[in-house]
């Protein structure tokens, strides 16, 4: 096997017992990047090229000198008798949402383009100082703004690994499409509505959106601050869970941080699922959006391939000693979207306020008379669209003639929304959930440019994943097949605060019920090629 599409959790164990060494590891994967992923995105990267349709485009920038001399202090550390730690060696990209000292954090905007970090953000630094190895960043929707990694100001933006013709879904889709193209086993991204979960299904890959506070935001470019939460992007739920170890944990440079001890995901990952219950809910089979006619809450059912794989999947974790409780109630999931479209735009104007041209960033060439004339000319060229909408939007329903109307309403709709998980979990209640099994998406992966610039459609397609941001909750996706046109289809889990374990316990079991499945076998249509 490729090294480059060997497990994290198997690939560290190989390089402490020095049977591979980590600048071996590395130069794979960096070959297979110079293999798929084509030209990094840019600025102004000009028209897009026959050839640019076959590539998944996942970076926006490289550190591969930087990354050689990481892997080299790994293989000289464990020559000397010392442990570089439990990701010793193995290679890793970060969403360019996150700092990485000394090198370009761009946010996918052009006003961040020319900023160099000062420092790093405590995720990415907590895996480096597990021997992890970064590879550079990779590509999102700007500012995070976006489902499908289209928005990026970076172009080419990057493609589906299965399909390169679909998107990758966004925001964290750069994360999502180099672990599934076997460009590093891992890569760090950050949820919101939804961003690495639905990435994450489009791709075929394990994404896990941690409780809100379990994973510092130090370092992380702010989107929603009270929604934003770093996550893993893996192959597998081994890897996930061994890297959520890592980066989990109390940051006193972060006060939304918990102090709460961080568990061994690794350890009861294999334990079993007897004695669990696990609900169904009908709301989660039904995408509910406004007419836009007559403003009428309208709804049309998911895929039915996807509602087939869910159930499948209890039918699977019921072999395996869970109890499936049908017909959970979740009401108000209904609701989700258009209350995150109030408060992510009213967070999403108040954190890009302090984009101006002054203290770093883009600054307007064009010359100016005074400060006012200085903040509209850089914004207005440095912003792409859809931050642009966002600073509309946000300040316009945050007035205060209009936030009583808005925004104080979608904060009780998130409390609403809160209350029915809560309702779901409660050990003294009518259903005692261990977890939410649901669809991660309400489609497979959409093809290039089909929902681009249509906001409300790009938006509800985070409708299934949105509650967990809303209720702070963990959610997880795992791939669990590929529809009749060979995209990979997810399903997901939701929890209580706190129990990613139980999560990664029940996602450990469905990949061993299902490693003899058919679907197991298939590769992206990027490596057809190559492997």
């Amino acid at each position: 096997m490729n090294l480059c599409d060997i497990p994290a959790y198997q690939l560290t164990d190989l390089i402490h017992r020095r049977e591979v060494s980590a600048t071996e590891v590395l130069s794979a994967v960096l070959e297979r990047i110079a293999t798929v992923d084509g030209r990094s995105g840019e600025l102004d990267a000009g028209a897009l090229q026959a050839e640019d349709t076959e590539k998944v485009h996942a970076f926006i920038s490289l550190t591969a000198e930087r990354a050689r001399a990481q892997a080299r202090e790994v293989d000289r550390q464990l020559a000397q008798g010392e442990d570089p730690g439990p990701l010793a060696g193995v290679p890793f990209a970060v969403k360019d949402i996150f700092t990485v000292k000394g090198t370009p954090s761009t946010a996918a905007s052009r006003i961040l383009a020319n900023f160099v970090a000062p420092y790093t953000a405590t995720p990415v630094e907590r895996m480096e100082a597990a021997g992890g190895i970064v590879l550079g960043k990779v590509n999102l929707d700007e500012f995070t703004y976006g489902s499908s990694n289209e928005s990026s100001a970076f172009q080419p933006s990057p493609r589906n690994p299965w399909k390169p013709e679909r998107v990758p879904g966004g925001s964290s889709g750069g994360s999502a499409a180099a672990v599934a193209a076997g460009e590093g086993p891992l890569s760090i991204g950050t949820d919101t509505s939804g961003s690495i979960r639905q990435p994450a299904a489009f791709c075929g890959v394990v994404g896990v959106k941690p409780t809100y506070g379990r994973v510092s935001r130090y370092g992380l470019i702010a989107c929603g601050s009270s929604l934003d939460c770093p996550g893993p992007l893996a192959r597998n739920v081994t890897d996930a869970a061994l890297m959520l170890k890592v980066i989990a944990g109390a940051d006193p440079c972060d006060s939304t941080a918990v102090t709460l001890p961080v568990p061994d995901y690794m350890a009861d990952l294999e334990a079993g699922l007897r004695g669990m219950r696990i609900g169904l809910s009908p709301d989660y089979f039904r995408i509910y959006y406004p007419d836009p006619q007559s403003g009428e809450l309208q709804s049309e059912a998911i895929d039915a391939e996807i509602q087939a794989a869910v159930m499948h999947a209890a039918e699977k974790l019921s072999a395996m000693g869970a109890e499936i409780i049908e017909d959970v109630p979740m009401p108000n999931n209904r609701y989700g979207i258009p209350a995150y479209f109030v408060i992510s735009r009213v967070e999403a104007a108040s954190n890009l306020h302090r984009y101006d041209g002054v203290k770093y960033g883009y600054r307007t060439p064009d010359p100016v008379s005074e400060l006012s004339e200085l903040y509209r000319k850089t914004r207005a060229q440095g912003f792409g669209l859809q931050p642009k909408l966002r600073i509309l939007m946000g300040m316009y329903v945050s007035a205060a003639q209009y936030s009583e109307q808005y925004y104080n309403r979608a904060l009780r709709v998130r409390t609403l929304i809160r209350g029915d998980f809560v309702q779901a979990f409660d050990p003294q209640g009518a259903y005692r959930l261990d977890a939410l099994l649901t669809p991660t998406t309400p489609s497979g992966a959409f093809r290039m440019g089909e929902l681009y610039g249509d906001s409300v459609k790009m938006q509800y397609a985070d409708q299934l994943t949105v509650g967990a941001n809303h209720a702070g909750i963990p959610g997880m996706t795992l791939p669990a097949g590929l529809d009749q046109d060979g995209l990979p289809v997810g399903i997901q889990l939701f929890g209580p605060g706190f129990f990613e374990g139980k999560l990664l316990r029940i996602g450990r079991a469905f990949e061993l019920a299902t490693e003899s499945e058919p679907w197991r076998n298939r590769i992206p249509e990027v490596l057809k090629n190559v492997l």
